[in-house]
């Protein structure tokens, strides 16, 4: 049996349970154990599939295809753990199972209520996640107080109480402010968000506190005692500049030594090598360059956050400092590319908006022989851009923008044309593409065949292959029998390519994706030019 560590969130939301749960299984991985995390999300959405990026950062696809919460991303990133549809679990999918079990007669004519029949669900969904490993961490989304949190608390109350104790425990992240005006920091939102906690049964073994500052010993020793945690158990998490910095802070505080003890698990001194290699190359670059990201939602960057990082792992393979400047492309000024750039990125996405900025983008990086990776829609408009200012197709487009366009380059697939609920009509999760010899592509990836995740509608139409390849496209990448395009690339041009995959998703900072590690360093070599 798994030993389980439930991870609670109090005061506000946003500060980093999902960064914290990976780093603490980061350590236990490091010390030999088999570690996997579990994302519960009290929203009603069945998944994240139909999210705006705005409400909840980007949606992160897993190998078999589920479309996640994006702290399943921090999982997969700082741990080898392989996350899946089960790795994520909504107040959506917890009802609409119950639901579906009650019209089926599953309960036999027993009245349905939260309890037991929705927090049996969630202990079910929990338990599922914990065959061949040693330690699952539980994340619950939300904040304590929370009215849609409540059944998944009072579900890992219930749970904790059958594992007994020390097969489990609970970690609380909460925020102590800094008060300017008196210099001091306030531990009374800390004591309200635990006493909110354990009024509905649950003891917090391990408090982590986030703020802008250390805490004092002090400050420590106060939180404690109104908490009812030994002192040592409260964990301080001040603001870092590099995410991969907080293994080595909660490291330093001996939380290994907590949890192990607590836990009644063997414990290993590891030294956490790897984080601070990451983190000393980090800190000291050998150079920097500038990424231009030119997509529509460029005032959240959680929207990008898997491009933004594996756009840091390129740079760490490099020893370069990588400097991303959001571009929106709702109202790009193209002049701003030539100050200073020496890269463009465009990521992927969905619907019309920002599209022309994008373009433009893509064309300035083409002409200009500047660096330019597009991934997804990124690939798309590549093709469309290259298909109206090179191939003469003035109206090319993808039929997802005008569907009577004259020169569909890029088209929804065939068999997915019948359907109409917007979940059902995606390519989604890993699928396997070759890789053409005597390419950009296969120098890059050194291999004939790769697997990669998609998340996408649209494909590039074989129609106009042709025409592309007499220009000096190169379609670098197909799907096995030859019918998908999965790599473009411009022959004549120093790293010009697109990819309808997401390469970012299968990014870690010890193991950066190729193509990002290829396109951080052409991007060195067009500055040094």
């Amino acid at each position: 049996m798994a030993k389980f560590i439930f991870v609670t969130g109090g005061v506000l939301s946003s500060l980093g349970k999902g960064i914290t749960s990976a780093s603490i299984a980061s350590i236990l991985e490091e010390m030999g154990y088999k570690v996997t995390l579990q994302k519960l999300d009290p929203y009603l959405n069945v998944d994240a599939g139909t999210m705006s990026p705005y409400q909840h950062g980007e949606v992160y696809v897993t190998d078999d295809g589920a479309e996640t919460d994006l702290d399943l991303g921090h999982y997969e990133r700082f741990t080898n753990a392989v996350m899946t549809k089960d790795n994520n679990v909504t107040a959506g999918r917890i009802y609409y199972n119950v639901i579906t079990k009650e019209r089926r007669g599953d309960f036999l004519g027993a009245t349905v209520q939260v309890i037991p029949h929705i927090t049996e669900e969630i202990k079910s969904s929990i338990r599922k996640v914990e065959k061949d490993n040693d330690i699952v961490l539980v994340e619950i989304g939300g904040t304590v107080g929370d009215i849609e949190g409540l059944p998944f608390l009072e579900a890992v109350r219930q749970l904790s109480s059958e594992l007994g104790r020390g097969n489990y425990i609970f970690i609380h992240l909460t925020y102590v402010p800094y008060i300017k005006a008196v210099g001091e920091l306030k531990t009374k939102p800390t004591q309200h968000s635990v006493k909110e906690l354990r009024a509905i049964g649950i003891q917090p073994d391990i408090i982590i506190c986030r703020a802008e500052r250390e805490l004092p010993r002090g400050i420590k020793s106060k939180i404690a005692l109104f908490t009812n945690v030994k002192e040592e158990a409260v964990i301080s998490a001040p603001d870092v500049e590099f995410s991969y910095e907080v293994p080595l802070k909660l490291k330093e505080q001996g939380i290994d030594r907590i949890i192990t003890e607590k836990l009644g698990l063997k414990h290993r001194e590891v030294s956490l090598g790897r984080w601070k290699k990451v983190v000393n190359i980090l800190r000291n670059p050998k150079e920097e360059v500038n990424i231009a990201l030119v997509g529509k939602y460029a005032e959240l960057r959680d929207s990008y956050k898997s491009v933004l990082e594996a756009l840091t792992h390129g740079g760490i393979a490099n020893k370069v400092r990588v400097n991303i400047i959001l571009k929106n492309s709702e109202n790009l000024d193209v002049d701003e590319l030539k100050e200073n750039i020496h890269g463009i990125i465009v990521p992927g996405g969905f619907g019309e908006r920002g599209i022309k900025g994008k373009i433009e983008a893509l064309q300035f990086g083409r002409e200009n022989n500047v660096p330019t990776f597009g991934i997804c829609l990124g690939m798309q408009l590549m093709a469309i851009e290259f298909a109206r200012n090179v191939l003469g197709f003035v109206n090319a487009n993808s039929t997802e923008f005008e569907p009577n366009t004259s020169y569909p380059v890029i088209d929804i697939m065939e068999d997915q044309k019948k359907i109409d609920k917007l979940g059902g009509t995606m390519r989604l999760g890993a699928y396997p593409c070759k890789i053409q010899k005597d390419t950009l592509a296969y120098r890059i990836y050194k291999k004939e065949l790769i697997y990669e995740r998609h998340r996408h509608r649209y494909e590039f139409n074989n129609e106009y292959r042709e025409d592309f390849e007499k220009r000096g496209i190169v379609f670098s990448g197909l799907s096995p029998n030859g019918n998908l395009v999965e790599i473009m690339e411009l022959k004549e041009h120093p790293w010009y390519l697109g990819c309808q995959f997401h390469p970012e998703f299968k990014s870690k900072p010890f193991a950066p994706h190729p193509l990002f590690v290829s396109f951080i360093k052409a991007a060195l070599d067009y500055k040094n030019k």
